[in-house]
């Protein structure tokens, strides 16, 4: 049997419709021939949707019969729902895994071999870097989700504004290494009362809050992964005050 799609969806000079390309994309994908019909306006858009009662674009009919809009497409495909939203650590494993690349490519054409002690501090620096850099692209956002939790920014409240320089700027320091005797000691501070702030919050409250890790606004639950950051933090600080005794 021949797998035939028609989709109608939004496409105009100054607007295409995400979810109508990936519509198309996946017909596409799963074999189907597609005939790809364009509402070439916000008014052609309004009076397609108005005059067969829709609520949205894109609409799909496979093999002649109506099925919906891009999630009807996505179960019928059996993939379920677009993940638009909810909790996911997925920012964060992204940020590990290119700074442990990260790392990894500086050893070895930098220092010509894997030592395991020195991907450790490169992995650790880079992450706090990586982090810091994240939480400075929206520091206002970052502040508001880092004062519901952290219990400094919520006596002191420019210490939110603070952190991110903080961090970022110890892990230049940390991957130099360079201050070690002034950044060592600011950063297990500000990670401590991090950890400590993370446990209370989280495994002493309960509370349910997103971490702004990785910047204001982010779906990343504060748990495990938060508490982490901050530990990662005190274990490179106390390395660092050894390393250099």
């Amino acid at each position: 049997m021949d797998k035939k799609a028609t989709i109608y969806r939004m496409v105009t000079p100054d607007h295409l419709c995400p979810w109508g390309i990936k519509g198309l994309d996946l017909l596409k994908r799963h074999g189907f021939e597609v005939e790809d019909h364009h509402l070439s306006s916000e008014a052609e858009n309004e009076a397609y949707k108005k005059e067969h009662e829709y609520d949205e674009t894109p609409q799909v009919f496979v093999n002649g019969e109506h099925l919906g809009g891009y999630d009807d497409l996505r179960n019928h495909l059996g993939l379920g729902p677009d993940p638009k939203e909810g909790e996911t650590y997925q920012p964060v494993m992204a940020v590990f895994a290119v700074t442990s690349l990260m790392a990894i490519a500086t050893l070895l054409s930098v220092e010509n071999g894997f030592f395991v002690v020195r991907f450790v501090e490169l992995f650790i620096a880079f992450s706090m870097c990586v982090l810091g850099m994240l939480k400075l692209q929206d520091l206002l956002s970052f502040a508001t989700g880092f004062v519901q939790y952290d219990l400094f920014a919520q006596r002191y409240v420019p210490y939110s504004y603070v952190y991110p320089f903080v961090e970022a700027g110890a892990g230049v320091c940390m991957i130099m290494g360079i201050a070690v005797w002034v950044v060592a000691p600011i950063t297990l501070l500000v990670s401590t009362i991090g950890a400590i702030s993370v446990f209370k919050a989280v495994y002493v409250e309960k509370r349910s809050l997103s971490c702004a890790c990785v910047g204001g606004g982010s779906s990343v639950p504060l748990g495990f992964i938060s508490l982490t950051e901050n530990l990662m933090m005190m274990a490179m600080a106390i390395w660092m005050v050894i390393k250099h005794l």
